[in-house]
């Protein structure tokens, strides 16, 4: 497998992951479906990016693994990477917290 193809399903999977996660869609119709499957198991593993990521990860892997050994390596990966993903674009958009404040006393 080529690293080519790696990156692309890396970014696949974060993509598909994040845009089911946390996108409203065209028309909202992906923050509808949100609400329409509510606390059902599908439901619940929309609102799990991390879980989200690994269901999406298995058939791409079924895909671009070459063999068995290669595709059950690439399933956590892909998954792992769109983690990564995930994790620095959201450490982007919000301001780490104080890590102390002062209290001016009396």
């Amino acid at each position: 497998m080529k690293f080519y193809w790696l990156v692309l399903g890396v970014l696949s999977v974060w993509r598909i992951t994040h845009l089911l996660h946390a996108e409203d869609g065209p028309w909202d119709l992906l923050a509808r479906l949100r609400e329409e499957l509510g606390a059902s198991v599908a439901g619940k593993l929309l609102d799990c990016f991390y879980c989200l990521s690994l269901w999406l990860a298995a058939p791409l892997a079924f895909l671009l693994g070459e063999s068995v050994k290669e595709r059950l390596w690439l399933w956590p990966a892909l998954s792992a990477g769109a983690i990564l993903l995930e994790r620095l674009q959201t450490r982007a958009q919000h301001a780490p917290p104080a890590l102390y404040f002062e209290d001016k006393g009396e």
